[in-house]
């Protein structure tokens, strides 16, 4: 099977972000009314707040995701293709069983990557905080490729 990852900048976001802020809707980083964060079960020091559908359930959800700065989520993988877009910040991911800060990609606010089913990958939340949304077709898992692994703070 064959892992990939796509990345795509979309400056039509951004510009469908001004064109949102004209008309006072609220930022894309914002939570639609009802919608709170909550923290993640699955990584610590991470926030996540489930703006459409039940990821541990089969069928389409959405989520929206938030690292402080500093925090570094260990290689893992996830059942189900991922599409991840960038909503605020700066988002730093890399594939491979072991993290290495060598192989990080940077993807600033308006980027949107895909990660297909069963790829090793871990992230980075390097410079300040970062919130970006998850879509998938569940249901969601998180497994880590070492057991116990799980969030740790990035060194200065």
């Amino acid at each position: 099977m064959r892992h990939s990852l796509i990345a795509l900048s979309l400056t039509g976001l951004a510009a469908l972000g001004a064109c949102a802020r004209a008309t006072s809707a609220p930022a894309f980083a914002e939570l639609p009314p009802g919608v709170a964060w909550t923290p993640n079960p699955a990584v610590p020091d991470v926030d996540l707040a489930v703006v459409a559908g039940r990821p541990q359930e089969a069928g389409p959800y959405a989520i929206r995701v938030r690292f402080r700065p500093g925090v570094r989520v260990m290689p893992h993988t996830h059942p189900e293709d991922r599409v991840y877009t960038i909503l605020r910040g700066v988002w730093f991911i890399g594939l491979g069983e072991t993290f290495d800060s060598t192989r990080l990609g940077r993807y600033p606010a308006g980027s949107v990557y895909v990660v297909r089913a069963g790829t090793a990958h871990f992230h980075l939340a390097r410079e300040g905080e970062t919130v970006f949304q998850i879509t998938g077709t569940g249901p969601s898992a998180t497994r880590f490729i070492s057991p116990g692994d799980s969030t740790r703070r990035s060194p200065r």
